[in-house]
């Protein structure tokens, strides 16, 4: 037993090894002012005091060792694995950019953000060209399988698994959007989207370009992530207005992506459009990023399972609800396949319609988006929804019987089926059924 010196702080030196791993640790660890001791260990002893051996983990000689480091007030501690710590980390910067923010658009819940009207036509435009995503390749299915060299039944793929994808995404994706804050999200959806959308732009294969489609389609569900974030940022008088404009810009991206794809295919090559979406998404994400509004989560310890089940059991719980939903899959399936196989029918004979021709067509969703409230008005409004449903049901039968039987001979066959389906009445009548839903 060796003999403690008088002139000397307080030091246990009777085991050296054990003052000099644990116990020298835990003094590091604990606050920097602490004097140390004057009695010098040496070399060997100095570097043991940095290092002390901690399981389970393998650091670069096998065995894992546990560092301090004072940083001011912080002190932090990280295990040595032979890579760079987790602070700085190619993951940790990662996530530090995606959830840094302009301080002009970070969530003060003393000075709520201000929800005026160019950001109210901005989120707007934004819908329209994430949207668009859906459309782009609709009036242009006979150019894309003359250059795949594939049938038409194979080109309509392209158009129904964007729309498949895009299902996937409302049913799966957007219930994070009740989860995880809002802004955050849109934005990589966003980002996530224009990249994968390069593929489309790039790829000669036809079932790469097909299966890239479906991936875009399940990002663009943007528009639906941002009508509530509109509903909770505007203020209460102009909530019903600042849905509309956004709502108003959803379906403004179905006439502009028909009509463009239209055009640019007429006059130059049918990736052009797709080169053109790509830069106008990543120009949405620009002006999202430096614009769009933070806002907290809604449910911040809402499970996401949790959610998922919680949709399931609403089929069990809300009959109405079902009927509502196995109505709109119906009338959404006539109405995506109606668009998809009108391009098939306008480039065969006897029309032979060039891309531009069957692009125009997109202008009939004018009359649709001016005729849409005044059923409303007239029919959903002042009626139960029973007769509204039957009617509006009606009326989808009869433009389908049109369009079979008459648009094979004239043109006049496709344009009365397009302004009728288009209104898609039997879900304005439903839709004040399903928002009751508990």
């Amino acid at each position: 037993m060796q003999e403690q010196p008088v002139d000397t702080p307080h030091v246990d030196e009777r085991n050296p090894m054990s003052d000099n791993s644990l116990g020298q640790c835990r003094d590091d660890v604990g606050a920097q002012s602490r004097p140390h001791s004057t009695i010098e260990m040496g070399d060997a002893a100095n570097e043991s005091s940095k290092r002390a051996p901690v399981a389970p983990f393998d650091g670069e000689d096998g065995i894992a060792y546990a560092t301090t480091e004072a940083n001011g007030q912080d002190e932090a501690r990280s295990v040595r694995s032979g890579m760079t710590t987790p602070q700085h980390g190619i993951v940790a910067r990662f996530l530090q950019s995606i959830n840094w923010m302009p301080p002009w658009c970070r969530y003060d819940p003393h000075n709520p953000p201000k929800f005026t009207l160019s950001m109210n036509i901005l989120l707007a435009l934004s819908t329209t060209f994430t949207v668009a995503n859906l459309y782009y390749p609709q009036p242009i299915l006979n150019v894309i399988a003359e250059d795949f060299h594939v049938s038409y039944e194979r080109s309509s793929n392209v158009a129904a698994l964007s729309q498949a994808g895009y299902a996937s995404g409302l049913l799966f994706l957007c219930p994070l959007g009740d989860i995880v804050p809002r802004r955050p999200f849109i934005l990589f959806l966003i980002f996530a989207t224009a990249t994968t959308w390069i593929g489309l732009c790039l790829t000669t294969n036809f079932n790469a370009f097909v299966s890239l489609s479906f991936l875009c389609g399940m990002g663009t569900v943007t528009p639906q992530l941002m009508l509530p974030l509109v509903g909770d940022l505007a203020p209460a008088h102009r909530r019903a207005s600042s849905l509309s404009i956004v709502v108003s810009g959803l379906a403004l991206g179905l006439l502009v992506a028909r009509l463009l794809s239209g055009v640019v295919a007429n006059f130059t090559a049918w990736r052009n459009i797709y080169w053109i979406a790509l830069g106008a998404q990543y120009l949405t994400f620009m002006l999202l990023f430096f614009t769009l509004p933070d806002y907290p989560a809604k449910n911040k310890g809402l499970n996401y399972f949790k959610a998922l089940w919680k949709m399931a059991k609403l089929g069990v719980e809300e009959p109405l609800l079902i009927q509502a939903c196995l109505m709109g899959f119906m009338l959404s399936a006539a109405f995506t396949n109606f668009w998809t196989t009108l391009t098939f029918l306008l480039a065969s004979p006897p029309y032979n319609y060039s891309s531009l021709e069957i692009g125009l067509f997109a202008f009939i969703g004018i009359a649709v988006i001016s005729l849409a409230p005044v059923w409303s008005r007239l029919i959903t409004d002042r009626f139960v929804f029973l007769f509204s449903t039957i009617l509006g049901l009606s009326f989808e039968l009869v433009g389908i019987i049109i369009g079979t039987f008459i648009g094979n001979f004239t043109v006049a066959g496709p344009i009365i089926q397009a302004i009728i389906m288009g209104l898609i009445t039997p879900l304005r009548a439903l839709r004040p059924v399903a928002m009751k839903a508990n």
